[in-house]
């Protein structure tokens, strides 16, 4: 049910910007919430949309987008596990400068 609530926020169709949908970005990211919330290992599914959120974000401004986008769908968990939203990137074996977490300051 909260992978449902997730994924019902992220296909919202909020345009930030012109170019980064919170839909996009939260049905690349919606396969990584079993990781998020409970640990263990992201699955392939998971990591192919961290490389796509990485992709669709070219400029900084494309990331400080997405990164509202992620914010405010980590708000929403209360038992979102901090350490695996920061490892996600590296987990998955990309770099990234886009935080998965709900105090993060987006414009930074």
């Amino acid at each position: 049910m909260k992978g449902a609530v997730l994924v019902s926020l992220f296909m919202l169709v909020v345009q930030l910007g012109e170019a980064i949908n919170c839909g996009e970005v939260g049905g690349a990211l919606a396969p990584c919430v079993p990781y998020l919330t409970q640990g263990g290992d992201p699955s392939g599914s998971c990591c192919d949309g961290v490389k796509k959120v990485v992709q669709i974000t070219p400029t900084q401004q494309d990331r400080q987008d997405a990164c509202e986008c992620m914010k405010a769908a980590a708000a929403r968990y209360s038992n979102l596990k901090p350490d695996a939203a920061f490892n996600l990137p590296s987990r998955c074996g990309v770099t990234t400068a886009i935080p998965i977490s709900p105090t993060t300051n987006c414009k930074r």
